[in-house]
Formats: structure tokens, sequence, C-alpha cells
């Protein structure tokens, strides 16, 4: 699976806070190294609303498939995110 983001930040603090707001947000850290760091989002069986949704919209046609689909693809999928300490920012 490719990285879908890349996020390049100036300093070790700035890195820091960063990663302490993608985990606020709800992704988990993946791997760490000693300039970047990789995210991904937490997996989900997707949300309520988005449920109620696509029940209204396909429930007739597809008898609660297009329920499934969508949670599926919720639960597999995530944005990943590396995080990158740009060491020539600071030049």
């Amino acid at each position: 699976m490719s990285v879908d983001r890349v996020r390049r930040v100036e300093s070790n603090n700035q890195l820091e806070n960063v990663v302490d707001d993608y985990v606020t947000l709800g992704y988990r850290v993946e791997s760490r190294g000693q300039n970047s760091v990789k995210l991904k989002e937490k997996k989900s069986w997707g949300n309520l609303s988005g449920h109620v949704i696509i029940a209204l919209l396909t429930v007739w046609w597809t008898i609660g498939i297009g329920n499934l689909i969508y949670a599926i693809v919720k639960h597999v999928g995530g944005e990943e995110i590396v995080v990158k300490l740009d060491k020539n920012a600071n030049q």
C-alpha cells in the first residue's frame, strides 16, 4: 500500500507536536525512525450516520449489501501519513 501524504517539519520538537496532533485525531503510529514517523488512520467499521444514509439510499435495491461494502471499505482502507524531519529547511 502506498503512502497517501508526506508532511515535512523543520525540527524534532515540531515532529513530535505533529505526531501528537495526528494521534489525537485518531491515527496510530505504525513505525518510527530517527527522522520520520509513519502514521495510519485507526480501523473502524464506519460511523452511524454513514450507515444510515447508505441504508436509506440503497437498502431497497441491495438488501443491505451497500452497508456491508461501506463497512469493509472503511475497515480495510485508511489514510497513511509520513511525517519527515527536513534537515534542509533550516538552511
